[in-house]
């Protein structure tokens, strides 16, 4: 890796990356939201982050279950730490504090107001700030839980369809033959099974889960890379450089890994981005169309459903398509600035 990081012309990619001022801050903004997405219960629980009691600290938002009794109510179940912060607040005499996160509600937690039936619309005084959906539960807490879900199966089936596409491709561009022609027809066939039928046979069965969805979406998800990385090594095959480690002898593990494998990077790098979005987009449809992750899982999917069929309450639908506009227009751009970065072309001058 350091290695890699030190290579002159990694270094002048990373260059041309950065000068692509979109790209770059939408890189930036995108790294920011995951790695909000990743700490989600310090933005959204209704757990409290510290809480101060008769001289100790407690941290209770990645930590056990702490009873009400712990802090002098008269309950054994988990604390309330809403109704507990307003206790305090009675009692400022006492000294006993307590921090909640931004969003003091859970993405699964139903917040029922008397008198008025859900969704309950954008209130700051409530501190719904994006208001509830159909069954009380905040919208904004659902939407940061639900990227992290989305994210983290798009990195996970992007993973996969990587190893095995690039692996199969570089094979079939490096060995041709046999080899090259029966896998062409594999991929024909495999790319014509329509897999939405499958996790409709499947959710017709069992309730699909998150590996389930995953494997399904992976198990016919990797020939779409296999055709570039087959390209590539073929190409990459073919020149000089490949001939004179054949000639010395090297293995073909060493040239696919040490020599077509790094020259042919810049195919993998150029469809990351997309390739996270399209995992985004394909759970979000599926979610919608009610294949997709079991209630009640935090979901864009399944709140964008919700919208659609309550459009007086406009919030709901519209965060969600907010949220997807956004996401899909930096990874549009990251894709772009990427693109320039690893194009031999861009600055490249012919007389």
């Amino acid at each position: 890796m350091i290695s890699l990081l030190s290579n002159p012309v990694s270094q002048k990619r990373w260059r041309r990356f950065r000068q692509s001022r979109r790209g770059f801050a939408s890189a930036c903004i995108l790294l920011l939201l995951t790695l909000l997405s990743i700490g989600a219960e310090l933005l959204a629980s209704n757990r409290a982050l510290i809480v101060y009691y008769q001289g100790h600290l407690h941290f209770p938002t990645y930590g056990s279950v702490i009873s009400g009794r712990e802090f002098g109510l008269d309950y054994d179940y988990e604390t309330n730490y809403r109704d507990l912060q307003t206790s305090f607040a009675a009692a400022p005499e006492d000294n006993n504090w307590l921090i909640m996160p931004l969003i003091p509600f859970s993405p699964l937690e139903s917040d029922l107001i008397a008198g008025d039936f859900p969704p309950h619309a954008p209130s700051v005084s409530s501190k719904h700030y994006l208001g509830t959906d159909t069954s009380g539960r905040d919208v904004l807490a659902r939407l940061i839980y639900g990227f992290r879900t989305a994210l983290l199966f798009s990195v996970c089936l992007l993973i996969f369809n990587y190893i095995v596409g690039v692996a199969i491709g570089c094979l079939m561009g490096y060995w041709g033959g046999r080899f090259d022609l029966f896998f062409q027809r594999v991929i024909e066939i495999w790319s014509n099974i329509p897999f939405l039928y499958v996790i409709m046979i499947v959710a017709s069965v069992i309730t699909p889960g998150f590996w389930t969805l995953l494997l399904i979406m992976a198990f016919f998800g990797w020939t779409g890379m296999t055709w570039y990385m087959r390209t590539a090594a073929y190409k990459e095959a073919s020149r000089d450089y490949v001939m004179a480690a054949r000639a010395l002898g090297a293995s073909g593990s060493r040239i696919m890994f040490r020599h077509i494998l790094p020259n042919s990077v810049s195919t993998l790098v150029t469809f990351v981005p997309f390739s996270v979005a399209s995992g985004i987009t394909s759970l979000t449809a599926l979610d919608y169309l009610g294949f997709g992750l079991p209630s009640p899982t935090p979901s864009w999917g399944e709140l964008l459903k919700q919208g659609t069929e309550n459009m007086e309450s406009i919030w709901m639908v519209g965060a969600v398509v907010t949220a997807m506009t956004v996401i899909l227009m930096l990874v549009a751009f990251i894709g772009e600035a990427i693109r320039d970065a690893y194009d031999p072309k861009q600055f490249s001058y012919y007389e």
